[in-house]
């Protein structure tokens, strides 16, 4: 049973000199813009308002990061989360577009912390192009990916597993590693932390005070 504790903002960034410091596990949330991803990360911490939900596509331009504080069992976690920016439907100039490329490829690849990139998918849709390539990218980089399709909800209970099977053929994954999620429900949260706290192991794990563990 996971519980959470506390989330809160903690800082935006363009740039490695702007990212937060300190030796927390991170974990970074990709996919294309209007996937749920803001709606996913509110219901992950509990707080409805702790990223803001835009009906505009792509309106997140920078890297913002999240501090989450949670208890799984008799352990005690803090895991930093990073929104990234949407892909797929920002409105934007080439040169900005080329911007946020160079800013999230920078990210991804730099940053010593980052522990797994959650890939999120729209459960209804499907991977698209862009999905896939930046699933390429990821795995290219050996960064350890862990994927979420979301909106299940949107999936009558018949049409699920079929949808989650199609998923995996269209991924070339383990249905088992392809986690459901709903923000209307809710549905996998638990799912979620736990799948992400066994891949940190003793990353994110708060040491008690007085414990030499």
């Amino acid at each position: 049973m996971i519980k959470i504790l506390d989330a809160r903002f903690v800082i935006t960034a363009v740039e490695p000199k702007g990212y937060p410091q300190g030796h927390t596990a991170e974990v970074a949330f990709v996919g294309r813009s209007n996937v749920g991803k803001s709606s996913m990360i509110n219901t992950l911490t509990g707080r409805k308002k702790l990223v803001r939900v835009s009906n505009t596509p792509g309106r997140t331009r920078t890297l913002n990061f999240f501090d989450v504080d949670l208890e799984r069992g008799s352990f005690r976690h803090q895991v930093r989360l990073c929104d990234l920016p949407g892909y797929g439907f920002a409105r934007a100039s080439k040169a900005d577009k080329a911007q946020w490329e160079k800013m999230i490829t920078t990210y991804l690849e730099k940053r010593h912390r980052l522990e797994v990139v959650v890939s999120i998918i729209d459960a209804e849709v499907g991977p698209t192009p862009d999905d896939l390539a930046t699933l390429d990218y990821l795995q290219s980089h050996k960064r350890k990916v862990m994927v979420v399709a979301t909106k299940i909800d949107r999936l009558t209970k018949a049409k699920t597993r079929p949808r989650l099977v199609e998923l995996s053929k269209q991924l070339d994954l383990p249905m088992e590693a392809i986690l459901p999620f709903s923000s209307t429900e809710p549905r996998g949260v638990d799912e979620v932390w736990n799948a992400l706290l066994d891949t940190f192991g003793k990353a994110s794990r708060v040491r008690p005070e007085g414990s030499e563990d």
